[in-house]
């Protein structure tokens, strides 16, 4: 899949972006391309599971880590879809090489 999204300019979102797929919101106009590699890996995980069922998984699994840590920021860096993106927005290559399910090794 080479699919890259639908990036939207949203002024006011209360995040710096979020995926939603098809589209990539972004605070900024003109948004960097690690932050969009980010969220392009977040596309491709909600493609992957279906988008009812990715949400369902991110916010149990928020909820775990939240009781695991104690506190939002801990326990939101270690949800296995962020850990994924996180770990390789940098490399702009990821999604050519990204196994089906990849966040699975991040979990």
């Amino acid at each position: 899949m080479r699919f890259r999204g639908f990036v939207l300019n949203v002024s006011f979102l209360w995040v710096e972006g979020l995926a939603l797929f098809p589209f990539i919101l972004s605070r900024r106009k003109a948004p960097g391309k690690i932050f969009l590699n980010h969220e392009r890996i977040h596309l491709r995980q909600q493609f992957e599971m279906g988008l009812v069922l990715f949400y369902i998984w991110y916010f149990a699994e928020y909820l775990v880590r939240l009781i695991e840590f104690g506190e939002h920021s801990k326990a939101y860096y270690n949800i296995s879809f962020e850990r994924e993106a996180y770990r390789n927005e940098r490399d702009l290559e990821y999604l050519r090489k990204r196994r089906f399910w990849g966040f699975l090794q991040y979990f």
